[in-house]
């Protein structure tokens, strides 16, 4: 594959920006970094349906912290290796954003749905208090990790960063199998992040040396997250179809019960 920089800043973009804007984006691949900055900001819609799907009903049910959480981690240690590593600036920008979201995400979940015990200062303020932790991590790694260069201290950085990823996804997928259907995760959310990780795997191919250990982070999110969807189709169809027929049995039990009830009144 021959190497070209503009291509794997385009894609690299692509892969961090929201996909809707499409048409907007192939008019302004031709022009500099402010533009590359741009698209890779949009990237931040990415995972805005989901925080605002949890903030509209002030719940997160069904939907797994521990997903949120181990993704965060992961968004940290892959950070990590893609300022080292020196990947494209959409790509060492993309693990930012995508961690913070997903800390967002996460403190949702411990604020909406806290265990009575817990107040909702605490929650916050355990939630803020990850995030910088996370941050400050990140950071410290970054300075540990550049004057040495070590190959297999990196390398471990990147393949632990797609472990989280996978594992991740296993707390949702027992969600999932739990309750027979997608709830509480946004299936908009789910397309987006798969459309991030195709686009990214395309910047990749552009750069003078194909990194590996990123690519297989990014393909196992495009098909784990591929895996959601294809439950959400599957699934909350079945769901739908399953409570009709439980509200239909119920409505027929009640009728059955108010006939016999007028019956019992007429024979008295």
């Amino acid at each position: 594959m021959p190497t070209n920089k503009v291509a794997e800043n385009v894609f690299g973009t692509l892969g961090a920006a929201l996909p809707i804007r499409l048409r907007l984006l192939w008019g302004i691949l031709k022009h500099t970094r402010r533009a590359f900055l741009t698209g890779t900001v949009c990237w931040t819609i990415q995972l805005i349906p989901q925080v605002l799907k949890s903030y509209r009903e002030k719940s997160t049910k069904g939907l797994s912290p521990w997903l949120v959480l181990s993704w965060a981690i992961s968004g940290g240690f892959f950070g990590v290796y893609a300022i080292v590593q020196n990947l494209n600036i959409p790509l060492i920008v993309q693990p930012q954003l995508f961690g913070l979201l997903c800390m967002v995400s996460w403190g949702q979940c411990q604020y909406y749905d806290a265990p009575p015990t817990r107040s909702k200062r605490l929650s916050l303020a355990l939630s803020i208090g990850a995030t910088l932790l996370l941050g400050a991590f990140e950071a410290a790694m970054v300075f540990a990790l550049r004057p040495s260069m070590n190959a297999r201290a990196i390398q471990f950085f990147g393949i632990f960063a797609s472990v989280m990823l996978a594992l991740g996804l296993l707390p949702q997928y027992h969600e999932i199998y739990k309750r027979r259907e997608v709830i509480g995760i946004s299936v908009l959310f789910m397309l987006v992040d798969l459309m991030g990780g195709v686009f990214s795997d395309l910047s990749l191919t552009f750069k003078p040396e194909f990194d590996g250990i990123a690519a297989v982070s990014y393909t196992l999110v495009a098909v784990m997250d591929a895996v959601v969807i294809l439950c959400a189709l599957i699934l909350n169809p079945r769901a739908a179809r399953r409570r009709r027929r439980e509200l239909d049995d119920h409505q027929i039990d009640a009728s059955a019960q108010h006939n016999s009830d007028l019956d019992a009144g007429t024979d008295t």
